[in-house]
């Protein structure tokens, strides 16, 4: 089975994801971890505030901290091998560092008429956001949700 270990700078809780100012990159990251154990991926996440154990115990995460000063935090390992350090990769690199096929977004009737309403709606169809033949993440760049 495949692991992925993450070592995060020092946070507030063990997600990063507690007070007023979320970053949005530590909300996507926590979803992503989650649906990564769901497909059977073992994930293990450390703090530098909370295991700073960890971080010594292991070679690689050492010299990155002697290194960087801590700057190169979060690092992403999988299987013991170094993939990411210094950003939070997407679901699709975490999908393909552990070999788990990361589903393709598609829009359906049913999410069409939730972010467009009723495909009646002439703006919508007239733009061509919630026609078939859109993708979604364009759109969702262009205009912050699918259409």
């Amino acid at each position: 089975m495949t692991a992925l270990t993450v070592y995060d700078p020092a946070m507030c809780c063990s997600t990063g994801i507690c007070g007023t100012d979320v970053d949005q990159r530590l909300v996507d990251l926590a979803a992503d971890l989650d649906w990564l154990k769901a497909q059977g991926v073992t994930v293990q996440r450390f703090g530098l505030s909370r295991e700073p154990a960890e971080f010594a115990a292991n070679d690689t995460i050492r010299q990155i901290m002697q290194d960087s000063e801590g700057d190169d935090l979060p690092v992403f390992m999988v299987g013991g091998a170094l993939k990411a350090k210094a950003r939070y990769p997407s679901r699709a690199e975490l999908a393909a560092w552990t070999g788990i096929t990361a589903p393709r977004l598609e829009i359906t009737e049913q999410v069409r008429e939730a972010c467009c309403g009723p495909t009646k709606a002439a703006p919508a169809a007239a733009t061509g956001c919630c026609s078939g033949s859109a993708k979604a993440e364009p759109a969702i760049e262009k205009a912050g949700r699918c259409c």
